[in-house]
This record gives C-alpha cells, sequence and structure tokens, in this order.
C-alpha cells in the first residue's frame, strides 16, 4: 500500500516526444503511479490482455510493457462490478470502486494524449499531481490554440467527442496558455472513496 503523501501532495512527470506508442506509456506511466497511490489495488504480474497477443499493444509482436505489466481494465459494468440500480447500495466494494476511478483515469489520459497526438504532433509532457482530494492530469504540447468542443458533433460519425468525454468523467479541466510554446490541458479526478487520507 502507498505511503502518506507529503500535505502538498506528488507530482510526477514523463517527458515525451512524438506520437509513436505515447498513449500506451502515458497510460502505463499513469497505471504504475495509480497503485503506487492507492487507487489500484496491489497486483502482481498479469498476463496480457487477449486483444494484445504477446504482449504488445500495437498487435505486431513486438515485446512491450504490458508483458510484465497489465490490469485488465475492460470492465463489464453489469457482471464484473455487479451493480443493482434497483436495490440499496450496502454492498459497496473497495476495488471495485478503485477499479472505475482508475479507468477515468486511463481514459483521460487516453484523450488528452491523443488530442496532443492529432492537433500538435504529439504531447511534450504528461504531469500527475496527486493529494488527498484530487489527481490533476496535465498534457503538454506546442499548440498554443485551446482545445474547444466541436458544437454539432454527429454522434454516429467518430472524432469530435473527446471533450464531450473528457467532460464527463473528470470534475473540472481547462487549458493554461504557454504563450507562444503552446498549452497545457488538465483535467482533475475526485478519488476512489476507499482512499486513505493522506494517500493518493
Amino acid at each position: 500500500m502507498s505511503a502518506a503523501l507529503p500535505a502538498q501532495g506528488q507530482t510526477r512527470r514523463l517527458v515525451l516526444s512524438g506520437t509513436r506508442g505515447v498513449v500506451g506509456r502515458c497510460r502505463d506511466f499513469s497505471r504504475t503511479a495509480l497503485v503506487d497511490w492507492g487507487w489500484l489495488p496491489e497486483r502482481g504480474p498479469a498476463a496480457p490482455h487477449p486483444s494484445h497477443p504477446g504482449g504488445d499493444p500495437s498487435g505486431n509482436g513486438e515485446p512491450g510493457a504490458w508483458d510484465t505489466f497489465a490490469f485488465d481494465l475492460d470492465l463489464d459494468l453489469d457482471t464484473d462490478l455487479d451493480l443493482d440500480t434497483e436495490g440499496d447500495h450496502d454492498g459497496y466494494d473497495e476495488d471495485e470502486e478503485r477499479l472505475a476511478v482508475a479507468e477515468d483515469v486511463l481514459m483521460v489520459v487516453s484523450e488528452l494524449v491523443t488530442n496532443a497526438c492529432l492537433h500538435a504532433d504529439g504531447p511534450e509532457e504528461l504531469v500527475l499531481h496527486c493529494t488527498a482530494d484530487r489527481l490533476r492530469i496535465e498534457v503538454s504540447d506546442a499548440n498554443p490554440i485551446a482545445p474547444r468542443p466541436r458544437p454539432h458533433a454527429d454522434p454516429a460519425k467518430p472524432g469530435g467527442h473527446g471533450l464531450v468525454v473528457l467532460g464527463r468523467l473528470a470534475r473540472a479541466w481547462g487549458s493554461v496558455s504557454r504563450g507562444d510554446s503552446g498549452k497545457t490541458v488538465w483535467a482533475e479526478i475526485t478519488p476512489p472513496r476507499g482512499t486513505a487520507p493522506g494517500t493518493c
């Protein structure tokens, strides 16, 4: 389990360049931090996800980080979480809560990094800042133009939905200009209920 954090929290940074494999690298980096901070239960090495033979998320058979460290966070909400929407919620499970919030975090990381790949030749840095009351995710890129949701994105067509997803998963999000150097897009996630005070 994670140790108590200093009052100001803990920050982890991942410097990036280019777009190749960057979403997977950022998800792995974030997943490791979530385990260290107690947002995910500790587990030993897991088998690669069946959709990625040989542990390679790209599917081309090359060894990857998933060979030694992976969690199956593809949840079937009806069976994996055994949700009872009609009855009471006394059956709260701490690990299930952590898995659900971790999936939200990894989706937000994926959306922010993918947007940087699509609109700015890739992210320059991923920053995770964790305190007892929230996780702030920041992705910096060289494009100074702030992201804007498409006003009338067609739900039947791919693309244009990332900021809608971000708005639903994050308790807050925004963009901070870095002048001619680009921008930082950030999102904040509330910690799982089972996270002990003073840890992330």
